[in-house]
Order: C-alpha cells, then structure tokens, then sequence
C-alpha cells in the first residue's frame, strides 16, 4: 500500500506561482511513473505531468512552459512547479503513482487562481 499526500494549493492571482508537494510512503525514485492530475467540479480527472524513472517527463499541452513536474531532494517527494497561473488551472490537484495495474492517490489539494 502506497500513501501519498500532497500538499502546497491554495488562493493565488492569475500570473502567480504554486509549488505543489506530494509525499510519498516510500521512495519515489523506485516508481516507474509519477502523475500530477487535476478535477475540476463537473470535469473529469485529467493527467497534467507525469515523470518516468529515467527522468522523462510529459505535459498537458495547456501547462507546457508554465508547469514544472520534478523530484526533489527527498527522495520521497514529488513536486509540481507551477508559474503563470491562470484561473483555468483552477482544480483539485492528485498525486499519482501506480505499481502494475493498482493504482494509488492523495486526498488532493485545492489550487484556485482568482483576482
């Protein structure tokens, strides 16, 4: 069982930035793939950046240039640099990670960028 925990959403203005945390129970650097997802109310979860084990990483196009997905100092942790935030990035934000067919997430944490 894999227990993940993000942390770091929050109220910022459109252009602001986030850095968004998600702790894992054990070390990142041993999952194949690691997701950011995110749900807006009515909308359906969808992948924002993933990273591979080899440090490969994919983006949605609509956060290409702004997010940044990475892992951090501990080992443990995974991290989604957020710059230039629109209200549209506005969601629940998961932390995802999976080993074979199971997958695992957080509880989320809220992002909401207003004026």
């Amino acid at each position: 069982q894999v227990q993940l925990m993000e942390s770091g959403g929050g109220l910022v203005q459109p252009g602001g930035s986030l850095q968004l945390s998600c702790r894992a129970s054990e070390n990142v650097f041993n999952f194949n793939y690691m997701r950011w997802y995110r749900q807006s109310p009515g909308k359906e979860r969808d992948l924002v950046a993933a990273l591979t084990v080899g440090d490969t990483t994919h983006y949605a196009e609509s956060v290409k240039g702004r997010f940044t997905i990475s892992k951090g100092g501990a080992k443990n942790t995974l991290y989604l640099q957020m710059n230039n935030l629109q209200p549209e990035d506005t969601a629940v934000y998961y932390c995802n990670t999976n080993i074979v067919a199971r997958h695992f997430w957080g509880q989320g944490t809220q992002v909401t960028v207003s004026s």
